[in-house]
């Protein structure tokens, strides 16, 4: 079982990492990703300030933070 401190990199990583796969760094004037992993309750919260970016930021958010809970899931199947 990966530790709690794995988890929320891998979850914080890929959600980051999608949400730079959508839109420019340089457009992306603020992001913040909120990860916990607690008795075994995941939660990913993506924040994005992107005015520039011409996307909706909220949905990519939201986007973002599912990518987060699929990465951690994919880690979890990886260990089965």
């Amino acid at each position: 079982m990966p530790s709690d401190e794995v988890v929320v990199q891998t979850a914080a990583e890929a959600a980051e990492g999608y949400v730079f796969s959508q839109v420019k760094q340089s457009d992306v004037r603020d992001i913040d990703v909120a990860v916990t992993f607690e008795d075994g309750v995941l939660t990913v919260d993506v924040y994005l300030n992107a005015p520039d970016a011409g996307v909706d930021e909220d949905e990519l958010a939201d986007d973002a933070a599912r990518v987060g809970r699929e990465a951690v899931d994919d880690l979890f199947a990886a260990e089965e």
